[in-house]
């Protein structure tokens, strides 16, 4: 059948500005008929064995770090991300799906002990489920829903972002050649308003999980309430990167600008508020200084390249956006002219924790120093937000560390480190940062009903 020009979907690589595929675009019917395929697989991967299941995922895994190089191109050339970012990205995709692998066989109920009989508990697949992944970090984020739905015995219809298809639909083909069934997983690549919205929608999705802005996580909600669907929700953030008086300042200024630059800044877990003890302030700005104006931006396949473009021309407004001739720009790192959608690490210094740039996502390279006085300060500041993520605190102090660890809003945080995501350990938000975990042996938990069964004896 021919396509038409309305249904062509034009995947643009960032760095370049050019289409680098066309593809046909997903529209609800697309939406229904995966499901259906999905729907239709469910039996049977349901029953087949845990032993079999397991190692299906081991061999995707396999998959993975066969084509690792393959992918890796894909990844920093349709989202812009550094080369070697995206190696590590991939590298770490196989890693969840070997993790989850050994998930099927350890699927474990409980007994309870009751009068008159015995009770037993059963961890059951919740059917189709439907996972919508952003266009920040495309593979990682789907591994991170798909591996613990297959484990669990669910089939999938997967939605990428629009932006960013290209490795989800590898990722489909590599799984089929490692032995997953056909339709137990179905990569549907439309606008998320309408192929996203009738996967939500459908009677026959048992559960949606998205990634992406707080905005379209509340409709999401909204839509899936409609018939009572399972949600997991990974959503916005506004992070803080506490730095006092006693840390390492030195380290902790060299490595603040990649825990906001990172990705060019499009991060759900960018520290892009630092939060500095105001009699340190002067000091740490100036290690700060020189750590963003040595960072490397440029062609994300240059091995070299620290920091590559935003994800679109749309993004790069957004983020200028917050940037008037007001901001107090403080540092400014080096961008390219052209072509490609280039933005500068940019750091503004002094802030207030009320001034609109650090209180909205902004989802690009722009970082805000915001003083603070002592502790209570520090946390105050840090939790006056909407959104709970993920955050750092530098101290040497480790009775301190613990204290504002436990007192922060926050959903992951680090301690003299700026990391948020391993594979073995549960991540999500507080507050309006989402809801769910995904990750670790927790993620199984949303991606399983719980049954109880009672079995009299006498």
């Amino acid at each position: 059948m021919a396509i038409s020009a309305e249904q062509v979907l034009k995947v643009v690589e960032p760095a370049t500005e050019q289409v680098m595929a066309e593809l046909p675009e997903a529209g609800a019917q697309e939406a229904d008929e995966a499901i259906e395929r999905a729907k239709a697989a469910f039996p049977a991967w349901r029953d087949i064995s845990p032993g079999e299941r397991a190692e299906i995922l081991r061999s995707i895994a396999q998959k993975i770090r066969d084509n690792l190089e393959d992918m890796a191109r894909i990844e920093a050339r349709n989202v812009g991300k550094p080369i070697g970012d995206a190696r590590g990205e991939v590298g770490m995709v196989a890693d969840v799906f070997n993790y989850y692998a050994g998930a099927p066989e350890r699927l474990l109920g409980d007994t309870i002990p009751v009068a008159g009989g015995v009770d037993v508990t059963f961890r059951e697949p919740l059917g189709v489920v439907g996972l919508i992944t952003p266009w920040n970090f495309p593979l990682p984020i789907a591994s991170w829903k798909v591996a613990p739905a297959l484990a669990a015995g669910n089939t999938i219809v997967l939605k990428p972002a629009e932006l960013t298809p290209l490795s989800a639909l590898e990722l489909e083909r590599l799984a089929v050649q490692a032995g997953l069934p056909e339709g137990v997983l179905n990569v549907v690549v439309g606008p998320g308003r309408v192929a996203g919205e009738r996967m939500v929608e459908h009677p026959d999705v048992a559960k949606v999980a998205f990634t992406g802005s707080t905005a379209v996580g509340r409709r999401v909600g909204e839509l899936a309430s409609q018939s009572i669907k399972r949600v997991t929700l990974e959503l916005g953030g506004k992070s803080a990167n506490i730095v006092f008086a006693d840390a390492d300042l030195e380290k902790a200024a060299a490595s603040a600008p990649i825990a906001v630059f990172g990705n060019a800044g499009q991060d759900c877990c960018a520290r892009s508020r630092i939060l500095v003890q105001r009699s340190v302030l002067d000091r740490f700005m100036e290690g700060l200084e020189e750590a963003v104006e040595n960072m490397r931006v440029g062609d994300p396949l240059d091995e070299s390249t620290e920091m590559g473009p935003l994800i679109s021309a749309n993004q790069r407004e957004t983020v200028a956006s917050y940037v008037d001739d007001d901001a107090p720009v403080a540092i400014r790192g080096q961008a390219p002219d052209g072509p490609g959608f280039w933005y500068p690490p940019t750091v503004l210094a002094p802030m207030s924790n009320d001034d609109r740039a650090a209180r909205e996502e902004i989802f690009g390279p722009v970082a805000c120093v915001i003083p603070f006085d002592d502790e209570a300060d520090a946390i105050r500041i840090a939790n006056d937000t909407i959104y709970g993520l993920s955050g750092s605190v530098w101290t040497e102090n480790s009775a301190r560390a613990l204290r504002v660890a436990r007192a922060l809003e926050t959903g992951t945080i680090s301690v003299n480190s700026n990391t948020s995501v391993r594979v073995t350990t549960p991540f999500g938000g507080f507050k309006q940062s989402g809801m769910g975990r995904e990750l670790g042996p927790h993620a199984l938990d949303y991606y399983t009903e719980l049954k109880n069964v009672f079995i009299a004896t006498s």
